[in-house]
């Protein structure tokens, strides 16, 4: 039995967007307004600003890092200016 190709990147692929803040740059995708997906790579964790002043949470005593806000913005941005396209762009009612 084989398996099923993955195409959702064929739709709409997962692009580069960095940070007006700080300048780290991630792999970014938005299936829908709700829904973003990022790839951060060690270069832009080293980067992230709030990354670095500690906005984390603890998990069973692991450090977890829980988005930069400075980087959200910067992606909505990013579709704003048609540089990051939303797959399902239907707004919630």
């Amino acid at each position: 039995m084989g398996y099923r190709p993955d195409n959702r990147l064929a739709d709409a692929p997962i692009v580069p967007v960095a940070c007006a803040r700080c300048g780290a740059r991630v792999l970014a995708r938005k299936s829908s307004w709700a829904q973003t997906s990022v790839q951060w790579d060690a270069a832009a964790l080293s980067l992230c600003r709030q990354k670095r002043e500690a906005q984390t949470r603890s998990i069973a005593g692991e450090e977890t890092f829980v988005g930069c806000t400075d980087l959200r913005d910067s992606i909505l941005e990013a579709v704003a200016r048609g540089r990051v396209p939303v797959v399902n762009d239907e707004t919630a009612s």
